[in-house]
This record gives structure tokens, sequence and C-alpha cells, in this order.
């Protein structure tokens, strides 16, 4: 579905831009109104998206009829001809049984996608994994409701970003979540943090206190290595591993082994961190 927008976004400029008349810019909500246009899959590109007749003219998934010369018959003729291009990606993988946003903070989704990455960085180490930290800015689209698409994957997490396994003292992780106490908290798992005034007034790890002097095992992604959102996690970790596996594939694996079983997929309501 980001696909598809962003192609028509791209095709209004061009069609705008080429007409040699002034336009007055304005933000506005694309909700097919005039068209009846859905997002398409590898199987529904007609009834999603309409048909362009032999004349030229565009009919619209709503019924009406735009001539060759409108702007809206020479876009849909652009989006359907792209469509047999895209059809690997608009295949239908999953099933999702609610719409998730990508936010700046813990959600549903984002606790999702951490536990994904604990669970494979562990299947990876050998190890039980302790925490989690990976990047809300990593997820970029929500996960939609229904049908979930290849596309829909690939959007959400379209960076080469690779898994990582390390470890750190429980010092070092009560430092990295006082700093994110005092400025903004990143997607983690494993712990749970209460915040007040921006300090930490409780850190566990596993349901326990955190013990400054053991080592925990870590799950995380490479983006945050050395500065990505401001964070260091390579900086005195211990027995660091890098993994050839990116975040899209690992995430892949685990929708499709739902899909196998049966399962659609559902976000984790658990609260990792509270602030007063």
């Amino acid at each position: 579905m980001a696909q598809t927008r962003l192609i028509f976004f791209s095709v209004i400029i061009l069609a705008l831009s080429s007409c040699g008349q002034t336009y007055r810019w304005e933000k506005a909500a694309m909700d097919s109104s005039r068209t009846g246009c859905t997002a398409a899959t590898a199987d529904n590109v007609k009834s999603a998206l309409g048909q362009m007749n032999e004349d030229g003219s565009y009919l619209s998934p709503s019924g009406v009829l735009f001539p060759e010369e409108s702007a809206t018959a020479k876009v849909a003729s652009i989006v359907l001809h792209a469509q047999p291009h895209m059809a690997d990606v608009k295949k239908v993988i999953a099933q999702s049984e609610e719409y998730m946003p990508n936010e700046l903070k813990e959600n549903r989704l984002s606790n999702w996608f951490v536990d994904i990455i604990m669970n494979k960085v562990s299947s990876l180490s050998g190890k039980k994994i302790d925490v989690g930290i990976c990047n809300f800015g990593g997820i970029r689209v929500g996960m939609p409701e229904g049908d979930v698409m290849l596309d829909d994957i690939k959007s959400m997490f379209p960076f080469k970003n690779y898994l990582v396994y390390l470890e750190l003292t429980g010092k070092q992780l009560r430092d990295i979540f006082e700093k994110m106490a005092s400025g903004k908290f990143q997607a983690i798992g494993g712990v749970r943090i209460d915040v007040a005034d921006g300090k930490i007034v409780k850190a566990e790890i596993g349901g326990k206190p955190i013990d400054d002097d053991r080592l925990y095992s870590v799950a995380t992604i490479s983006f945050l290595l050395k500065g990505g959102d401001g964070l260091y996690l390579s900086e005195g970790a211990a027995n660091l591993k890098n993994y050839d596996v990116a975040i899209v594939d690992a995430v892949l694996e685990y929708v499709g082994a739902l899909t196998a079983q049966g399962k659609s997929i559902k976000g984790s309501d658990v609260v990792h961190v509270t602030i007063k």
C-alpha cells in the first residue's frame, strides 16, 4: 500500500509540474472518495484499482469513468501497468488480528518486533536473551489489519540492519536506561522500568532488580552499535557477535512460521516502561 501511494504521489507531482500552471500546495487525506481504490494484492488488482479501457479511459472501482485526457486516467494507467511488476511483493503472506500503528513510543507493534529479535538472536546464539534493545524509528509503517502482504513487511523494515548478540554488565545497562530516561526511550524487551522526573526509580530484568556486576545477554541490531539514535551499545560490550541476518528476514521467517501454523499476527501489550 505504501508503494502504491508513493507512485500516485510522485506521478501527481510530475503531472502538475508539467502543466505550466501555478498551483497551491495543500495536504489532503487520500481517502479514495473519488475512485474507490483500495490497496491491491497480487490477486485483486481489478477490484482494488479499476481498469483501463481500450479507448484510454479509466473505469474506477467506484464505477466512475474518467476520460483518457484526465489526470486521473493518466495516473491510473501508470499505476495499473506497474502492478504485474509488483506482483511478487503484493502476495498475501499472513493475517493480522488488528491494525497497529508505528509510533515513537512503546506500543504493541514495537513490543512484537522486539520479541521477534530477542527470540531469533537466542536461536542464533544458543543462549537465553535477557534484554532486547531496538529502535522505534526502524519500524517505518504500521501493521495493517487483515491481509498482510510481503510489501507491508518489507515497507515496515526497509533498512539493511542486522541482528547482534552482545553482553553488557548491569551497570552498563543501567547507564543506558538512565540516558533514555533523561531523553527518550527506545524499544526494549525483558525489562521493567519506572521513571519519575526523568530518573529511574525502579529497574528490573527478568523480574529481578538489575545486578550491576552481572553480565546480561542482549539482543540488538547493528544500527545501534556505534551511534544510531544516540546509542553506542558496542562500547565496552563483551562477546559481541554480528549475524548475517537482516531484520526484515528475521521478521519474515517468524511471520511465515505463524502462517504455516494457521495463526495470525497479534501485538504484545506488555508494558516495559512507565513514566510518571
